[in-house]
């Protein structure tokens, strides 16, 4: 038998760290998620997971991770509740504590469709939605000529200037991690001018393009035809649905919708940085 309501609110909430790896992908694959324990490990160690312990001694009942960039903003992603304690309100009550934890700070999210409810009874409000899509790159139809190559050491104080600026926010604290976490990092340039990267990371038994930031939709297409040149493995990204020359471009390469979420955001009204030139996330659980 679940436990009863009142038990489950006394149990305490606690911060999960990179120990807890394998229990928060047990917790993913109970509620038939991938594992993806590489993606868990780079979110537990850049940011602050939140778990309540199972008492029955099986793992995580429920749990998250929220990815801090500072006052300006906070990423809430992966909220799992095991299959067993589900519409227990659970859920609203590991995502208050974040609230709480939150303060003033503004946070963000990607939404499913299931979720949405509860979040905008928290106070998100949908400033967009992002595409997931899925499928062997073909190539079919190529990318626009630009400069493409991997990044160096030397480059990397040129992304990161250049991500501060898109993005909006520093996350030096996640993009410096992307050489050991990637498998491919590479960069477009004109005129010794940096104008876009992307990085191409393993999760399963595929590669996910992310994040892609870049000047314009041609060297985003550039930055993934050359990322994908390098990969036999299935390509997975998450585009801006206001995308929709680049979104379109990679269903005629292959790649098809897998599903849709709400980008939200709560305590301020639209995200940071400049959205036309940010094209996918490294993971939406990072925002």
């Amino acid at each position: 038998m679940p436990l009863s309501l009142p038990s489950l609110d006394q149990l305490p909430i606690r911060h999960l760290g990179p120990d807890d790896l394998l229990a928060c992908a047990d917790l993913s694959e109970n509620r038939g998620w991938a594992r993806e324990e590489h993606k868990w490990g780079l979110l537990l160690a850049a940011g602050v997971g939140y778990g309540i312990d199972d008492p029955s001694g099986e793992g995580l009942l429920a749990g998250c991770v929220v990815t801090s960039y500072g006052p300006g903003l906070a990423a809430i992603g992966m909220v799992l509740v095991a299959e067993r304690y589900a519409r227990q309100g659970v859920g609203r009550r590991l995502m208050r504590h974040v609230l709480a934890e939150a303060g003033d700070t503004p946070l963000s999210l990607y939404a499913t469709r299931n979720g949405q409810p509860l979040y905008e009874e928290l106070g998100f409000t949908e400033v967009g939605r992002s595409e997931m899509l899925l499928g062997r790159f073909t190539g079919s139809e190529p990318a626009p000529e630009r400069a493409v190559r991997p990044a160096t050491a030397e480059d990397l104080q040129h992304v990161l200037r250049l991500d501060h600026e898109i993005f909006g926010l520093d996350r030096t604290h996640l993009i410096t991690r992307l050489p050991a976490f990637a498998d491919q990092l590479r960069i477009a340039e004109q005129d010794g001018e940096i104008t876009g990267f992307a990085a191409l990371w393993p999760n399963m038994d595929t590669h996910v393009v992310g994040p892609l930031i870049a000047r314009d939709p041609a060297t985003a297409q550039a930055l993934i035809a050359s990322l994908a040149a390098t990969t036999d493995r299935p390509l997975r990204t998450d585009i801006d649905t206001g995308h929709t020359g680049l979104v379109t471009w990679l269903k005629a390469n292959g790649l098809e919708q897998l599903t849709t979420t709400a980008i939200m955001i709560r305590s301020r009204p639209d995200l940071p940085g400049d959205w036309n030139r940010r094209f996918a996330p490294l993971t939406v659980a990072a925002g």
